[in-house]
C-alpha cells in the first residue's frame, strides 16, 4: 500500500479507487452470509429441541358393545277422564246451595246442588190431593155399581142403568191410576231438586253462583271426571307406524309407557284399549288410546305427557350418547379411534344410520362394529387423520411419552 511520506497514511487517491470499493462490498456480503448461517444453525437447533410434530390430542372414547332395544315410538299425548259427565239439573228453579268443593273428589250418589224445593213440594201436595179425591170417586162408583147390580137382579132397573154404573166405576179406577202417576212424578221432581253425582270422580268448576235461575236439562252446573283409571289419547303418523312394523292394535303392542312432563317415567304400565281401524285422512294418523291405573291421582285430565309404544325388540344395535354423534350434509356420523398403517392412533369418520332414541341415548342401527372405540368428547378439535390419545370416557387421559422423557429404570 502507498503512504504519504509526511503523514504516513493512505493516499487519498488510493481510497477513492474502484478496487477499494469492491473490497468493502465483498466484506459486507461475507459478514451477512456468516450471520445468516449462525441464525439458521440456532433455528434448527431450537426445532430439534422442541420436537418435529404436535402431540396426540387426548379424547374420551366408548368401547362399543352390542345390545338389544325395544322397537318403539314416542309421541305427545293428552290425558282424559275414563268417564266424564256433565252435571245438569233435571228440574228448573233457583239454585239455593252448592254442596261440594270444586276440584275435590266426589262419590257416586253424593249431593252436589240444592234447587229450591218449595214449588215441587206444593206440586206434590196438589197431586196427592187429586189422588185422594179420585180414590173417593172410585169408592163411590164401586158402591153405586154394587147397588144397581142388586136392583137389576130384582128387575127393578134396566140393564142399561146397571151397565152405566159399571162403566163409571171403571173410568174412576182409570183416573185413579192417572192421579197416582201424577203423585209419583211430583215426588220424582221433588227428588231432582237435590242434584247428585252419577259417578265417583273429581268435581270440576262451578259454572253458576248460588241464587241463579237454572233451566231443566240445559244449564251446565259442573263436570265430574273419573280419573282412576285414566285414559291417554295419542296418535301415530305413517312413519312412526312403519317404525313399529305397521298398523298398531292391542294384540301386537307389547308395552305402553307414560313419560311425565319432567322426564320421569310413570311407575305403572298401560294397556291399549282403543285403536282406530284406519288412518284419519285429514291428519294422516292412526288414533289410539291407552288406560293407566291412577289410584294416587298423580295424573289429572288435560295433562300433556308422552307415550312410548313398543311392539318388540331389536337385536345387535349400539347405544351412544348425544355428544358422540355429529351431523353433516350427508347425514349422521361419528369419529372412531383406530390404528393407521404406521401404527399410530388416529381419528377416522364413520357414517351411521340411527334408529331414534332410547332414553337419553341414540340407537345406532348400522355403520359400526363391536369393539370399536367411538370418540365422545373433545370433538370440536377432532379432524379425520389427526393423532389422538384415547382414554375411557370419564377418566383422566394417560400421559404421552416424549423424546426427552427419562427412561424408566428396571
Amino acid at each position: 500500500m502507498l503512504f504519504d511520506n509526511a503523514q504516513q497514511r493512505p493516499s487519498k487517491n488510493l481510497i477513492n479507487t474502484p478496487f477499494l470499493a469492491w473490497s468493502l462490498k465483498s466484506t459486507a456480503v461475507a459478514l451477512m452470509f456468516g450471520l445468516t448461517l449462525i441464525g439458521c444453525g440456532k433455528t434448527d437447533d431450537s426445532s430439534a429441541k422442541m420436537g418435529g410434530s404436535m402431540p396426540a390430542m387426548p379424547v374420551g372414547v366408548i368401547e362399543l358393545k352390542a345390545t338389544s332395544v325395544p322397537i318403539s315410538a314416542e309421541v305427545v299425548a293428552q290425558t282424559e277422564g275414563a268417564k266424564e259427565v256433565e252435571i245438569r239439573p233435571r228440574v228448573g228453579g233457583i239454585l239455593l246451595k252448592k254442596l261440594f268443593e270444586e276440584g275435590s273428589p266426589v262419590k257416586a250418589g253424593q249431593a252436589m246442588f240444592l234447587i229450591d224445593p218449595v214449588p215441587y213440594q206444593i206440586a206434590l201436595s196438589n197431586a196427592k190431593a187429586q189422588l185422594a179425591q179420585q180414590e173417593a170417586r172410585v169408592v163411590q162408583t164401586q158402591r153405586e155399581a154394587t147397588r144397581l147390580d142388586g136392583l137389576l137382579a130384582s128387575q127393578s132397573i134396566s140393564k142399561r142403568e146397571a151397565d152405566n154404573a159399571s162403566s163409571d166405576h171403571s173410568m174412576a179406577r182409570a183416573g185413579l191410576a192417572q192421579y197416582d202417576a201424577g203423585v209419583r212424578e211430583a215426588q220424582l221432581n221433588l227428588s231432582y231438586t237435590t242434584v247428585t253425582s252419577p259417578l265417583s270422580g273429581i268435581a270440576g268448576r262451578f259454572e253458576f253462583s248460588e241464587g241463579a235461575l237454572v233451566n231443566a236439562n240445559t244449564s251446565l252446573l259442573t263436570k265430574v271426571s273419573q280419573i282412576s283409571p285414566i285414559w291417554v289419547r295419542f296418535s301415530l303418523s305413517d312413519s312412526e307406524l312403519a317404525t313399529l312394523g305397521g298398523h298398531v292394535s292391542p294384540t301386537n303392542v307389547k308395552d305402553v309407557t307414560l313419560v311425565l312432563a319432567d322426564g320421569t317415567t310413570y311407575d305403572k304400565k298401560g294397556q291399549l284399549n282403543f285403536a282406530a281401524s284406519g288412518i284419519d285422512p285429514q291428519l294422516g294418523t292412526q288414533q289410539l288410546r291407552a288406560t293407566f291405573e291412577n289410584k294416587d291421582k298423580l295424573l289429572l285430565p288435560g295433562q300433556f305427557v308422552r307415550i312410548r309404544v313398543a311392539t318388540g325388540t331389536r337385536e345387535g344395535v349400539f347405544l351412544l350418547p348425544q355428544t358422540a354423534i355429529l351431523t353433516n350434509d350427508q347425514g349422521k356420523f361419528v369419529f372412531v379411534a383406530e390404528k393407521d398403517k404406521d401404527g399410530q392412533t388416529v381419528a377416522a369418520m364413520r357414517p351411521i344410520i340411527e334408529g331414534g332414541w332410547q332414553g337419553e341415548d341414540w340407537v345406532v342401527l348400522s355403520g359400526l362394529k363391536a369393539g370399536e372405540l367411538v370418540i365422545a368428547d373433545n370433538l370440536i378439535k377432532v379432524r379425520p387423520g389427526a393423532a389422538v390419545n384415547p382414554h375411557p370416557l370419564g377418566s383422566a387421559p394417560a400421559a404421552m411419552p416424549t423424546a426427552n422423557s427419562p427412561a424408566k429404570k428396571g
